[in-house]
């Protein structure tokens, strides 16, 4: 269970606590404290018993089996308390075990951030054990008792202390106790694999157990006995991730007690969403995106607009309206055009960009539109090899490099089977046919991202292509763009914070080098839109980033893009296609998807796994067509980075 961080109050060094935070301490320290208590009675009840075995005779190991059928009845007397007036272990243990159903309830409600299905099979297999050990005399009389009681105890205690503190210092990574962080992120290692070991002794044993099986009666014997032994059948493949989960877990959660803390922001950013009392700012991309999708879509369809504004699930229901996004815009060339403009001009009005020193924000559109007083310098280096006379097409392929007909012979296996579609294969043909469409010492490519490992700089430069190279201020990016180029025949163009003739050596031209598409934005537009003029430029997207950093950058390339078309005659536009998008397809790409759809999911292993994935396997990825101008268009769909591939489409 996952806790959400309180709100501060301005001015304060706590948190400002409300009722449903205080209902959340009570809870949890409730249950803390039973679980406590049953720890108070079990361990001396324990070493009480296992002194008594010893004493009698019994080896060790006999001992500890022997104190361990004996913990589930322990009491206040066993364990050396006087009087009896406090409740059994039994009893605490029915009652605070029970009581986390209400974690569920939690979940459901949005009281916490636990993903519901998780919880509810967590604390369901929980109740189930529970149900087993407290009507089978058998499971309570067992060694595995004791193992199953004490794991969940040793577990509990300093999960429910750690989520209490949570909630008091209003920060569960950072400002719990790191004995007590430590303790929630590490006990899980030994205490899960015994605490299964012991659940599973339970089932077991219920399983041999003629009152427990009775339950239902003598004639639904069978039915209690497979309610019993499910449940081991399920732990064997379920018990290993679940352990891997939490080790997960606690990699993710170390790294983030110990990360550094985020540099201000700066350059172009994600809008201030909300402000809490102690006046930080919170920059979350949920609601901007969901403003920006209705505005793109109310261009069209102000009806399916409201819907995305409505959406509560936005991180699992996202995804449809992206769907209708294009399937609105399949309906005309001018309704795709709508679309994408009122989307674009509100993310422009909506994203903010701080200068570097973070004395003035303003909004992005209004970035791109002031002037700037600084520019870059320009470097260029030219390649030192010489331009072939003759250029051919090689494909490397199967560890040697293919050309002319046996290039052109693989080419047609590959639209054969599938690989290619036969449009790739066809101009895959063209290039071997016309080798002087491989001379491209005459073309200039702008790359936003030139050191991308998914991106054509190294083609372009055995291409002896001039390429314009925009790229991060890193000067092992650039010694490594800059000697590949000095390689080649082409030349490379790349913006310096000095002029290339003051450098000292060629480190100081690589550390001179580079700039920031995030804070830099409108001085790259500036410098490109001046470069070489009269030329005409291929401007391709390739920077990419993870997460939310990859919509400001997609964004920020899209600026740089819209205005050197605007601003530059012949400007074409080069982007990398995902399969995480929506993409337009031909019908016969359509036909041939649902062919292999329905063929692979006759096969065994595909059904077994389509069965065991539920809808995450094997699921269709085209679409029925939609009806537009022009007849019907057909796409396919995936689901990743569909929203951050969207700003570049």
């Amino acid at each position: 269970m996952t806790m959400a961080a309180p709100s501060t109050t301005k001015g304060s060094q706590g948190p400002a606590l409300g009722q449903k935070d205080f209902y959340l301490i009570l809870y949890n320290a409730l249950c803390c404290i039973g679980w406590a208590y049953i720890l108070a009675l079990g361990i001396p009840s324990f070493i009480s018993s296992v002194a008594s075995a010893t004493s009698s005779g019994e080896s060790i190991v006999e001992a500890l089996k022997t104190a361990g059928r004996q913990v589930y009845a322990a009491t206040p007397a066993s364990a050396g308390w006087a009087p009896e007036s406090t409740p059994s272990l039994a009893n605490v243990l029915f009652y605070v075990q029970s009581a986390a159903i209400l974690e569920i309830v939690h979940a459901a409600i949005g009281f916490v951030r636990s993903p519901v299905f998780v919880t509810t099979l967590q604390v369901g297999s929980r109740i189930v054990a529970l149900h087993m050990i407290t009507n089978s005399p058998n499971a309570q009389s067992q060694w595995g008792a004791a193992l199953m009681i004490f794991s969940w105890a040793l577990v509990e205690v300093p999960r429910y202390l750690f989520y209490v503190t949570a909630i008091v210092t209003g920060d569960a990574t950072k400002k719990t106790p790191f004995p007590l962080f430590w303790l929630r992120y590490s006990l899980f290692a030994v205490l899960y694999p015994t605490g299964i070991s012991g659940e599973l002794s339970v089932f077991i044993s219920a399983s041999k157990c003629n009152t427990f099986l009775s339950l239902l009666g003598e004639k639904n014997k069978s039915i209690m006995y497979w309610y019993a032994m499910v449940f081991p059948i399920i732990y064997a493949p379920g018990a290993l991730p679940m352990i891997l989960n939490m080790a997960s877990n606690r990699k993710n959660a170390f790294k983030k007690r110990f990360a550094k803390p985020p540099p201000p922001p700066r350059g172009l950013v994600w809008p201030v969403t909300e402000t809490k009392p102690n006046g930080e700012e919170v920059r979350s991309s949920t609601p901007v995106a969901k403003e920006i999708l209705a505005a793109a879509i109310s261009a069209v369809n102000p009806e399916l607009a409201e819907k995305v504004r409505k959406e509560k699930k936005w991180r699992f229901g996202y995804v449809k309206h992206l769907v209708a996004m294009v399937e609105s815009q399949c309906k005309s060339p001018e309704d795709a055009l709508k679309v994408a403009n009122a989307g674009l001009n509100k993310a422009y009005s909506l994203f903010q960009f701080i200068s570097k020193d973070g004395s003035k924000t303003t909004t992005f559109a209004g970035a791109m539109s002031a002037k700037n007083d600084t520019t870059f310098c320009t470097g260029f280096i030219k390649g030192e090899l010489t331009s072939p006379k003759v250029r051919k097409l090689e494909v490397g392929y199967k560890g040697k490099s293919i050309s002319g007909s046996e290039l052109k012979e693989q080419v047609k296996k590959w639209v054969d089977y599938g690989t290619i579609e036969p449009s790739a294969g066809e101009a895959i043909c063209n290039c071997v046919d016309n080798s002087e469409w491989l001379d491209l010492s005459d073309k200039h490519f702008v790359l936003l991202g030139a050191g991308s490992a998914m991106g054509p700089f190294e083609v372009l430069m055995s291409l002896g292509a001039n390429v314009i190279a925009i790229d991060l201020d890193r000067p092992q990016i650039w010694k490594r763009l800059i000697n590949r180029a000095k390689n080649s025949s082409g030349s490379i163009t790349f913006p310096m914070t000095k002029e290339q003739s003051s450098c000292k050596n060629e480190d100081d031209m690589f550390a001179s080098s580079g700039c920031n598409l995030f804070t830099e934005t409108p001085i790259i537009r500036d410098w490109l839109v001046d470069l070489y003029p009269g030329k005409s430029f291929t401007v391709g997207s390739y920077a990419y980033l993870n997460g939310a950093l990859h919509v400001q950058v997609s964004l920020a390339m899209d600026a740089i893009c819209r205005d050197l078309c605007d601003r530059r005659k012949g400007t074409s536009l080069a982007y990398l296609c995902t399969p995480t998008d929506l993409h337009l397809i031909p019908k016969e790409a359509h036909d041939a998807a649902l062919t292999n759809y329905k063929e692979f999911s006759k096969k065994p292993f595909c059904m077994l796994m389509k069965l065991l994935g539920g809808k995450k396997f094997l699921r269709k990825n085209v679409r029925n067509p939609v009806s537009g101008v022009g007849g019907d268009f057909y796409y396919v769909n995936g689901e990743c980075y569909a929203w951050e591939k969207s700003v570049h489409f």
